[in-house]
Formats: structure tokens, sequence, C-alpha cells
């Protein structure tokens, strides 16, 4: 043995062949895992970042949902890190079966004035505070599924929105939900 070997026990050193390859499985197991979420999130990142720009808005973020109409933020992109509000739960409480009823059925909400809008006011309140002052939102739907809300903020002013900027967050929103990526997810 060598001065700078450890003295261990000879099962320490080598396991059985059994339970090398139990491990490598495993491993293995963990790394296509961890693999299929970092595609899956850099296809995330990457499509929020590219359609921000295009829209010239503050805020795009994707409001992936967890359970039942329970989510949070769990990407954006933003035009100043001032305007973050990953890991936010939004107004889950405003979020009902109703709601998501119509975002299963396909919905695209584009409110061009918050202050003017009909939201309900526990919602409108909520958007008030993220300093939102227009918003789109347009659902990811995956195997009939409601995965997720793309969400458009724009802080500066109201904005009315055109018909290539919702058709943009609609077609983005298709590209999420059809990525293989996304899929196994």
């Amino acid at each position: 043995m060598a001065a700078n070997e450890p003295n261990l026990p000879q099962s320490s050193v080598w396991p059985s062949d059994q339970d090398a390859s139990g491990k490598s499985r495993g491993l293995q197991y963990v790394l296509g895992r961890l693999t299929r979420t970092l595609e899956r999130d850099r296809l995330v990142q990457d499509t929020l970042t590219q359609v921000r720009q295009q829209l010239a808005v503050d805020r795009l973020v994707l409001y992936y949902f967890f359970s039942e109409w329970r989510g949070q933020v769990t990407a954006e992109a933003l035009a100043h890190p001032m305007l973050s509000i990953l890991g936010s739960t939004g107004a889950d409480d405003c979020f009902n079966n109703q709601y998501a009823q119509l975002y299963l059925a396909g919905r695209t909400r584009a409110i061009a004035d918050i202050t003017a809008s009909d939201l309900e006011a526990c919602h409108k309140e909520f958007l008030i505070d993220l300093q939102v002052q227009a918003n789109l939102v347009v659902p990811v739907l995956v195997r009939g599924r409601l995965w997720g809300l793309l969400v458009a903020h724009h802080c500066q002013a109201p904005r009315t929105w055109a018909a290539a900027d919702i058709a943009l967050l609609q077609e983005s929103a298709a590209k999420l939900a059809n990525a293989p990526v996304i899929q196994a997810s």
C-alpha cells in the first residue's frame, strides 16, 4: 500500500459489480433528468428573453402550475432587475376554477389599462402592486393540461396590444407546449 492511500476495508474500495451497476443506472437516471431539466429551463429562458425584446415590455414571465390552479413565477425576462417577481405565487386566491377553465379553453387576455379593467379587485390590486399598467396573458397547454401562463407586463404606461403582439405570445406558448423537453416534464 502506498503511503498516501487511505487504509479502507476492501468492501469500501471496490463495491460488488451488482452495486456498481445499480449505482451507475441510478447516476445515469439522475444525470438524464438533470440534463432534461437544464434543456427545458434554457428553452424557457431563451424564449422569454427573445419575446420580451420583441414585444418591448418590461417583464415577461412564465407562471408554472405545480398543482391544481396553484403555481408560481419560475422564469422571467426583465428590462431591469428591480422588476423581478421570480418565485411569486401571484394572487392565487383570485385564480379560481372559473379562470382556469377559460385558460384551458385557450383564452388569451389582453388588458390595455389595468386600472380601467374588469378584473376582480384582488387581482387588480396585485397587478397594481407589481406596477403593471398593461397585461397580456396566454396559456401554455401541454397535452390538454394547463401547464402554465406566459404573461407580459408593461409597466411604463397603459398599452393597446396589437394583433401581432398577441400572435407572437400565442406562437411562443405553442412552441413551448410542443417542445419535447416540456412534453416530458
